[in-house]
């Protein structure tokens, strides 16, 4: 089951790789991920922790809250 939060999440973070003009693949390099794993975040499919929220907000050098937010 796909929660909203799911999504947004997703969303915010396809924006961001967006922003900084990478591909899937060479910013879950960047942030040590596969890149499955990075496009399942991106389509809402995975749920995370909020360490891992927490982590990759760190990584992409954004308040962890901007994820969250719609």
């Amino acid at each position: 089951m796909t929660s909203e939060l799911q999504k947004t999440v997703g969303r915010r973070l396809r924006e961001r790789r967006r922003e900084l003009g990478l591909s899937q693949e060479a910013m879950a390099e960047q942030l040590g991920y596969h890149r499955t794993f990075l496009g399942s975040v991106e389509r809402g499919e995975r749920n995370l922790t909020l360490a891992s929220v927490e982590q990759l907000a760190t990584s992409l050098g954004v308040p962890a809250l901007d994820l969250l937010r719609d």
